[in-house]
Formats: structure tokens, sequence, C-alpha cells
């Protein structure tokens, strides 16, 4: 009796880590991937961790994201996450609200930049996911917003999902009424713009073919 006290205690004490041999992705997001509006299983990253499950990965999901959040945001919280999830996998999907509220997009590439080095100084793979702005934003600068993630993923070598809305943001169908926040059905299809991109990660740290 004392000897299995002792050994709960000790696992216990673990880090999780430890206690978790499944690789884990760590999803690092806004409104978008916190799933503002809708049911947390439907949510396309809820929907992801189902996928997974369904499609036999090994593979655990952590959802790290907030509402509201920002790239500064995100890089501020980020080192703590990766020390206690230890992920294979860290999924960036920020940027949308530096755009909304007109931060100089100097400072969203810093960030970003930021968080790829430190997930890849961690041991993860990294994949960025760009957000589109409202039409209303002007072309001339929602080009040079996506142009930030573009430029980041061909100077770092990160997979890239360019526009995770496509096929979303422009149908009123997948939208929620604000009009910004994706509906259940939308998110669904925010996960089969991610998963094409994704699965090359998700085999390079599973052995899965």
């Amino acid at each position: 009796m004392r000897l299995v006290l002792v050994l709960v205690l000790l696992l216990s004490s673990l880090p999780l880590s430890a206690k978790e041999d499944r690789p884990t992705i760590l999803v690092v997001g806004d409104s978008i991937s916190a799933g503002y509006g809708v049911a947390v299983d439907d949510g396309w990253v809820g929907r992801l961790s189902s996928r997974l499950d369904a499609k036999d990965y090994p593979h655990r999901v952590v959802n790290a994201s907030i509402t509201g959040d920002t790239t500064s945001g995100g890089r501020a919280r980020l080192p703590d996450a990766l020390d206690r999830h230890e992920p294979a996998i860290v999924v960036i999907e920020l940027g949308g609200n530096d755009g909304l509220r007109g931060q100089p997009l100097e400072a969203m590439r810093a960030n970003l930049r930021a968080m790829i080095e430190a997930a890849r100084g961690a041991g993860a793979r990294v994949l960025l996911l760009g957000i589109r702005l409202p039409p209303n934003y002007g072309r001339a600068y929602i080009d040079r917003f996506i142009g930030v993630y573009e430029a980041l993923a061909e100077d770092t070598g990160v997979a890239l999902v360019p526009r995770v809305l496509d096929g979303v943001g422009e149908r009123r169908e997948f939208m929620q009424d604000d009009g910004i926040h994706p509906n259940a059905d939308g998110h669904e299809v925010i996960l089969d713009n991610v998963w094409p991109t994704l699965l090359p990660l998700l085999k390079a740290t599973s052995g899965a073919t």
C-alpha cells in the first residue's frame, strides 16, 4: 500500500509531457481559433481533434487561443505554453486583431517572427495561418497585410495557409450575424483549408503514412 502511494505521488509530480506520450499540437490564436460564438466541438480546433482521432493520428490538441488576442499578446504568452506543453507542432493564427486595430505591420511581423523562432527553438514545427481583413480596409492595405504572412513563410520556411478564411468570409451562410466570426459550418471549411498543409507536419511527427 505504501509503495502504491509513493508511485501515485511520483506520477502526479511529473510534468505533463512525461505522463502524456502523445505528440501535442499547440494552437495559439484569437477568436477564430478560440471558436467565438460556437460550441467547443464545433470550432475548427475542436473539429481537428475529432478528425485526428478518426484518422488514427496520435496527436492531442491544446487550444491556447484567446478571443481578441493580438500578436503581441501571443508573443508574450507563448514561452510559458511551450514550457508547459512541449508541443511537436505549433499553429499560429494571429494578426487579425492587429489589422482591425490598425497596428503597425512592422510590429506584427516582428511578433510573428519571434513566435516562430521561439517555437522552433523549443523543437516544434510551425504552421502559420494568414487572416484576411474585411474589404473596407482597402486593397493596398489588405495586400500589405497578407504580404506579412507570405514574406515570413518565405524567409523562415514555415508552412503557411495564406488565407485560412477562404470560402468562408465572403459567404454569408458560413458567418455569424456579426459578419466577422464563422459559424459552425464555416469552421468546417476552415479545417478543410488547414488540413492539407498540416498533414505533412502530422506525418513528420507521428510516423503515419
